[in-house]
């Protein structure tokens, strides 16, 4: 195998994978491991890191992994395996805080997008019939080839790059990184382009202007909110910070010596969100009453998740989304030990307050911004005059076909449709893109978060992970040469699965 930015001339099937990010990383890696013919695998990434993406590729030593490194790996089979990359590295020696109460590691994000890195390489230094490349560019489109492509072509798609390059792929995989966050309209109304305002708290050096005693306004209350506030603080900065979102719920810590998970929400799931609701409450009341965290209950229907969320009819599963994703999201995706010593530290000293309450108003003017906020259980409304706004509401997948324009032909083919949710892309339980008709192409998957319609929890590992792996195993499965893949029922059951694999 070989990794590099020159073509590589064969007559085997190109597999492109858009987006180097963590699942398509994982897919790629995976997918090589797993082929017994040749084939070519491109991946598509502007980034010079394979793995980084938007999570794992910045810079800054003070956005950690917000999970114990021994719960992170690109091997669902062995979780141990990044912890033990990272004790070897001699990471802790120039990072000492990475190392927590009860020999924990909460390294930086950077050492993960280093360690997935790595494994890309390594795999693709390795004899194998598979040949890996990174094509160090941005797609600008993905146009499907016709059936009545010239004689020789093989069908499938032509993947246009931002440098006018153009690749053939038999199979494409799905694995684009989370669309930058998408300011609320009052703020875009009323701020424009105000350089006062940082829409993409992820841009390159997006909070070096801000001064140290500047008074900062923050909308949202996540984790992109902790990774803020811990930057500005380790920056020195000492002016007030207003955080503030509708719940002003921010995420939970972990219970790091809870092991065993508790409950059981596979066998007759629920198929109401508030039976769901009140069944993980019990499960959580019950546990508390054995001297058990409500940690080891959530973490039990993140386990399940899939199941869960499968047997919940299509209005359910809206309710969940507009009821319940809030209180899930700051319990499920949790915050490192770091980051919360920080926030506490800030509070404890009055330099920062979270509100639970919405913007009502905003006016920008020479002496600062001032923000209206009204508070969400009532009383009289609060106003802040700050310099600063920094928006931190989290990747905006409702825009998605907005903010990676090169699915736009295959929207506009009829190959590919936003799913029923808003989450991401429509997509079978086998992962393959569902066309504008409802059927499923074997030569179109996705993996990662933009399936999480189908599959429900697929924004954290090792959900992630056990998705990417799966994508990578079946794509590698329909391979011509490889041995036929076993068919579920539900394959054997679907009429009309386009296949435009080359014989």
């Amino acid at each position: 195998m070989s990794l590099g930015d020159t073509p590589y001339h064969r007559a085997a099937p190109r597999v492109v994978i858009l987006g180097g990010g963590f699942s398509g990383a994982v897919a790629a890696l995976h997918l090589a491991r797993a082929v017994t013919v040749p084939v070519d695998i491109d991946i598509v990434e502007p980034r010079p890191l394979l793995g980084g993406g938007v999570a794992y590729s910045t810079p800054d030593p003070q956005h950690r992994i917000n999970v114990p490194a021994a719960r992170m790996s690109a091997f669902s089979a062995d979780m141990g395996h990044f912890d033990r990359w990272l004790r070897r590295s001699g990471v802790l020696a120039t990072d000492p805080q990475a190392l927590v109460k009860g020999g924990h590691i909460f390294a930086s994000r950077l050492e993960f997008g280093r360690y997935l890195d790595g494994l890309v390489r390594e795999q693709a230094a390795s004899d194998g019939p598979a040949h890996i490349r990174h094509v160090q560019r941005r797609a600008a489109a993905v146009t499907p080839i016709p059936r009545d492509a010239p004689p020789g072509q093989s069908i499938g798609y032509a993947v246009a790059l931002e440098n006018g390059a153009r690749l053939v792929a038999d199979v494409v995989i799905i694995a684009t990184s989370h669309p930058p966050p998408a300011a609320p309209r009052i703020l875009t109304q009323a701020l424009g382009d105000d350089p006062r305002l940082i829409a993409n708290p992820w841009a390159p050096g997006a909070l070096e202007a801000v001064a140290p005693d500047a008074r900062v306004l923050v909308v949202g209350s996540g984790l992109t909110m902790a990774d803020i506030v811990a930057s500005l603080d380790a920056g020195g900065h000492r002016g007030p910070i207003t955080v503030f979102s509708r719940r002003g719920l921010t995420p939970r810590g972990h219970a790091l010596d809870a092991t065993d998970l508790v409950g059981d929400f596979t066998t007759r799931p629920e198929r109401t969100a508030l039976a769901l609701l009140r069944r993980i409450r019990a499960t959580v009341t019950a546990a508390e009453v054995e001297g058990r965290p409500w940690q080891a209950v959530l973490d039990a229907v993140r386990r399940d998740a899939r199941v869960v969320w499968q047997a919940l009819p299509l209005e359910e599963k809206r309710k969940v989304l507009r009821h319940l994703r809030p209180f899930w999201d700051a319990h499920r995706y949790r915050i490192a030990p770091q980051p919360e010593a920080t926030i506490q530290k800030l509070q404890a000293r009055g330099q920062l307050e979270i509100l639970a309450a919405s913007l009502a108003d905003i006016a920008a003017g020479p002496e600062g911004i001032r923000a209206t906020l009204r508070p969400r259980r009532g009383g009289a409304a609060l106003t802040r005059t700050v310099d600063v706004v920094v928006v931190a509401t989290g990747p905006a997948h409702d825009h998605l076909i907005d903010a990676v324009p090169a699915l736009a032909p295959l929207v506009t083919s009829g190959r590919l449709r936003p799913d029923a949710l808003g989450l991401g892309i429509a997509v079978d339980e086998h992962s393959r893109v569902l066309d504008a008709r409802g059927l499923p192409d074997e030569t179109l998957w996705v993996a990662g978060p933009l399936a999480r319609a189908t599959f429900g929890e697929l924004m954290g590992l090792p959900q992630v992970l056990i998705h990417a792996e799966e994508v990578a195993r079946a794509v590698a499965k329909r391979l011509p040469g490889q041995a036929a893949p076993e068919k579920s029922n539900a394959e054997k059951s679907t009429a009309g699965t386009r296949s435009r694999m080359p014989a």
